[in-house]
């Protein structure tokens, strides 16, 4: 908070304040301040257990939304990124398995829509009277873990965002052909991190040597060539992979730096590029980013990145758990047992099994006296 001086002027309604609110948003679906501030009035006694005096009014929160700085947020997201990856080391320590017996780390980096209304929103034109932002983001495939993000306008290219990205020596990275950029595919081989994408049709190159095909699979040739022509030429040499097409599906080249691995491999990593995919899906149904609480760009913000903040709480606590937890399913339990007394790490292990009975609990104080005398 003293980074982004987010307090200034807070007047009592401090930042652990705003965040509980908009988590509560994204947690519960609900789908205005009056919801927001309603439903957390209606459990205040319980919000004093979260640090939280009261519930906010609907013009402290949306005064807040518009002007505290959303880089807040960005700064929580990061270093529960770093919470998650040290609890998924760990849980792979006393054995969670891992989705790929490799070496390095795999990652995919995307980029989707995220649409607004023209009139009622302060965002930049995107088409036909809507209003759009786009989500740049890099996926851990290690436990399916957002890594990097990056909120744009929605006309920004994906590959300008990527380009200041850096990633670990022997990352490999996972992208369509929408990143093509032969200056940064020559960085990244530099800096020793490899990459799989698929080649676009009109791409240029010169053969400079070919290997014979593996028998039994969809492979037709595998080429390691030096992509581009004349002034575009890329420093250093690729592999170009061409795969039979399957039934229904255009023809299918990879272009990747990895020069060891067998082509049949690379084809089974690149195929796990749709997790992104899977990933935005999953964001955009079970978290509230098609409609918003605000209208400003920093509200908007904000409320985007609280929702990546709830994927991060959501992933520690199904790797803290027991149980055997869809994303789904442990999101719409949580949101039953929000303000329930209960002991989290209980529930997580074993969320159907009945808390023990307080002492001294009379249930007849849960009544209601409907009968007439």
């Amino acid at each position: 908070m003293r980074k982004h001086n987010a307090e200034r002027h807070a007047r009592g309604f401090r930042c652990w304040s705003q965040f509980v609110a908009m988590l509560f948003c994204q947690l519960t679906q609900a789908q205005s301040l009056r919801e927001i501030c309603g439903g957390l009035a209606c459990s205040e006694g319980k919000l004093r257990h979260l640090g939280v005096e009261s519930a906010p009014r609907r013009s402290t929160l949306s005064y807040a939304n518009e002007h505290r700085p959303w880089q807040l947020y960005s700064s929580v997201f990061e270093q529960l990124y770093s919470k998650c990856r040290g609890e998924l080391d760990r849980a792979h320590e006393h054995g969670l398995k891992r989705r790929f017996r490799f070496q390095h780390r795999l990652m995919s980096v995307d980029a989707s829509l995220v649409f607004l209304l023209a009139k009622a929103f302060d965002w930049p034109q995107y088409h036909r009277g809507k209003g759009a932002l786009k989500l740049h983001l890099a996926l851990d495939h290690d436990g399916f873990l957002p890594r990097l993000a990056v909120i744009s306008d929605a006309n920004k290219p994906e590959v300008t965002v990527a380009r200041n990205w850096s990633f670990p020596r022997g990352t490999t990275l996972l992208f369509d052909k929408g990143f093509t950029d032969y200056s940064w595919f020559d960085k990244l081989t530099d800096d020793g991190v490899k990459f799989i994408t698929r080649m676009r049709k009109d791409a240029r190159y010169e053969t400079l040597c070919e290997a014979e095909p593996q028998p039994g699979t969809r492979q037709r040739s595998d080429k390691l060539i030096q992509l581009g022509a004349e002034r575009r030429v890329m420093r250093n040499p690729l592999r170009r992979i061409e795969l039979e097409p399957l039934e229904g599906h255009d023809e299918l080249v990879l272009l990747t730096n990895h020069i060891e691995l067998d082509a049949e491999t690379l084809v089974q990593l690149y195929a796990e590029r749709w997790q992104i995919e899977q990933f935005f899906r999953l964001l955009k149904q079970n978290l509230r980013v098609k409609t918003f609480v605000g209208t400003s760009a920093n509200a908007v913000l904000i409320q985007i990145w609280t929702a990546l903040i709830a994927i991060l709480l959501l992933k520690y606590l199904k790797l803290r758990a027991a149980f055997s937890w869809s994303f789904a399913n442990l999101l719409a339990m949580l949101r039953l047992q929000l303000f329930v007394y209960r002991d989290l790490q209980q529930w997580l292990d074993q969320p159907f099994r009945a808390p023990p009975t307080p002492l001294g609990l009379r249930f007849e104080q849960l009544s209601l006296p409907l009968a007439r005398p």
